[in-house]
């Protein structure tokens, strides 16, 4: 269901983190892109595309030469990961137990001195209204990821229950007036 004047949107996932056993939310780590076969599988089930966009976190930018080593992204600063305020760089093992959470719950629950799903959510909305027509690809976070699903889906809580895998293929499609299609969610190749 695809007209003109439909932005098709690619959003994929950034490459595995160089772990450090820490809460990396916003930290400016590396990525792993040294399995040089996935970018060249993922690079020719890609489309061409008009524009290529990227958080402008290290392993996005890192992502993002890998697969298309030629072109430059633009790097849009709404598109960063989450900001989990006092927890990043924290040991795993050091965070809180919260216990169960309803989904309207998590998603406006920040950590101290950090954001919630709901502010990603209201940063990544005006990136994919201001997408004009055409093939765009998004490199950036699983919660950046979710947050562009949760517009896609007009519900914030739904889009908490996604998986998005590393180097994963998530497809919308926004038509004419701002209705959006989902095609594929979180597709590894």
């Amino acid at each position: 269901m695809q007209d003109h004047v439909a932005t098709e949107i690619f959003l994929i996932r950034h490459a595995p983190v160089i772990p450090d056993g820490r809460v990396y939310g916003r930290r400016d780590i590396a990525a792993d892109c040294s399995d040089s076969d996935h970018f060249a599988r993922l690079r020719s089930a890609l489309p061409s595309m008009d524009r290529v966009l990227s958080s402008p976190a290290q392993r996005c930018i890192e992502t993002s030469a890998a697969i298309w080593p030629d072109a430059k992204p633009v790097l849009e600063p709404a598109l960063w990961e989450q900001d989990l305020g006092d927890w990043e760089g924290q040991p795993y093992a050091n965070l809180p137990d919260l216990g169960p959470m309803d989904g309207p719950d998590l998603a406006s629950f920040a950590p101290p001195n950090g954001e919630s799903f709901l502010d990603v959510c209201a940063r990544v909305d005006p990136v994919l209204a201001d997408l004009p027509p055409g093939k765009t690809a998004i490199v950036a976070h699983a919660g950046s990821i979710r947050a562009a699903l949760s517009v896609a889906l007009g519900g914030v809580p739904t889009a908490l229950r996604f998986d998005i895998a590393n180097l994963s293929v998530t497809r919308v499609t926004k038509l004419q007036g701002g209705v959006f299609c989902i095609n594929d969610v979180n597709r590894c190749i």
